[in-house]
């Protein structure tokens, strides 16, 4: 099953109303072997991000950060089956790309996309598959967290 996300609705677009921004959710299942759902982070708050600026919507990310990666899949670029080498956000810049679980699921993500990989434990599964998707290389942003960091899904 294949599964193209789409970029994200607007979201925050009231004053009372919070955002729930979409992301995919990479763990592992019930059966050991990873997975990956759609859900949404909760918990906006409106704050000021910095002086006198009107207020925005904002939420916390929770645990240490403990590294910031710039990476760049080149065109035809295959990741054989891994786990995630620490919990982390993945944000795609530019390009596309993709991440099959153990479970069949197939997704496919891009600009205005967000991934939160946490397969980190998946009892010698190996984790996900995944590869570049097209013409030009994906360009993405890696966010990665200390192994105790919190579960961001599932109202994490």
């Amino acid at each position: 099953m294949t599964t193209s996300a789409a970029s994200p609705a607007p979201q925050g677009k009231g004053l009372d109303q919070p955002p729930r921004v979409p992301f995919w959710h990479m763990r592992p299942g019930p059966n050991g072997g990873s997975t990956i759902d759609r859900e949404f982070l909760d918990g906006f708050v409106r704050r000021v991000v910095s002086g006198n600026t009107a207020p925005i919507w904002m939420r916390r990310v929770e645990g240490r950060i403990t590294g910031g990666w710039f990476t760049i899949l080149p065109v035809g670029w295959v990741g054989e089956w891994h786990e995630s080498p620490e919990p982390q956000w993945v944000i795609p810049l530019s390009g596309r790309w993709f991440i099959e679980t153990r479970d069949g699921k197939r997704v496919e993500m891009g600009p205005g996309d967000i991934h939160w990989g946490a397969d980190i434990d998946t009892t010698g599964q190996q984790g996900h598959f995944s590869g570049q998707i097209g013409d030009e290389p994906c360009v993405q942003l890696l966010v990665q967290f200390d192994r105790d960091a919190p579960d961001i899904g599932a109202g994490g």
